[in-house]
């Protein structure tokens, strides 16, 4: 029997609404007040906003809406009414707020501090939206729609149109705003990583060993991590195989090594990045 999909509550919903207002003011915030006085673009449907700013009389909240706005109408039916109407949400306020900052001032005027600080900001922002439903940039949903037509990615796509964009700024606003605009845009983009997957490092290992047992007891007891019990299948003997399934910090991983060492030195031993760990009873603790 199939569960039925609990509803989102309102007070979540309030609550998600509020931190996407959040990061469309962040983002605001760094595009008015750091970027555009040092003339530094961000990429994306941003960037292309603030180049056509610049050309243009039209204001850049303006534009951020109508270039967006196809987007999202051509991808609706592939990201879903939650997620459009969030990212609309976001758009417009970032249009709204970014109006009256516009007379105010930059905070510096120092491009490279305009640029580390302006990439934080930003990419803090953006990835509030983003960590809450929605999107500040059309770029990656074209992406989606037409990668599946095309033998290129989603993150191939997107690079080859921030291509265009700061060798479009290069002739635009001069070579060494593009080169900080890259720079802005590689600090955001982590940023953004760092918002929406948490500052947790973690490292999910799998073990294969015949000392499996006397392993999981020794990593529960001496690490204090729960461990998963998966069966499996030699591939060349075609004997059955026990594997050990665990998640631990980055911090953890030298002592976990020193473990399968002294109980099992012959032990297949696999490391991987995780992006995020809910559940359980994970804690990120330090032994």
């Amino acid at each position: 029997m199939v569960k039925e999909h609990k509803k989102e509550t309102f007070k979540h919903l309030i609550m998600r609404f509020l931190l996407i207002l959040l990061g469309a003011t962040m983002a605001a915030v760094s595009i008015e007040l750091f970027l555009v006085p040092n003339s530094i673009i961000d990429g994306g449907i941003i960037g292309i906003s603030l180049i056509l700013d610049y050309l243009t009389p039209i204001p850049f909240g303006i534009l951020m809406v109508v270039i967006n706005l196809p987007f999202l109408f051509f991808g609706y039916k592939h990201i879903g009414k939650n997620f459009f109407i969030s990212s609309i949400f976001a758009i417009v306020a970032l249009a709204i707020i970014e109006f009256p900052l516009h007379p105010i001032p930059g905070v510096v005027d120092d491009p490279l501090l305009a640029t580390v600080f302006g990439g934080l900001i930003l990419g803090a922002g953006v990835g509030l939206v983003i960590r809450n439903g929605g999107a500040l940039d059309g770029t990656e949903i074209l992406g989606i729609l037409l990668t599946r037509k095309l033998p290129f990615s989603v993150g191939e796509f997107v690079m080859f149109v921030n291509i265009f964009i700061f060798l479009w700024a290069g002739f635009v606003l001069g070579w060494e705003h593009a080169m900080y605009s890259i720079l802005t845009y590689y600090i955001a983009s982590k940023t953004i990583d760092i918002v929406i997957q948490g500052l947790d490092d973690t490292k999910a290992v799998i073990i294969v060993s015949d000392e499996f047992i006397e392993l999981g007891a020794a990593i529960n007891s001496r690490l204090g991590r729960s461990v998963t019990k998966l069966h499996g299948k030699g591939g060349y003997e075609e004997s059955a195989k026990d594997v050990i399934y665990v998640v631990v910090t980055r911090l953890e991983i030298s002592k976990l090594k020193h473990i399968v060492a002294d109980i099992d030195p012959k032990a297949f031993v696999t490391i991987m990045d995780t992006q995020e760990v809910h559940g359980g009873t994970f804690k990120a603790a330090i032994h």
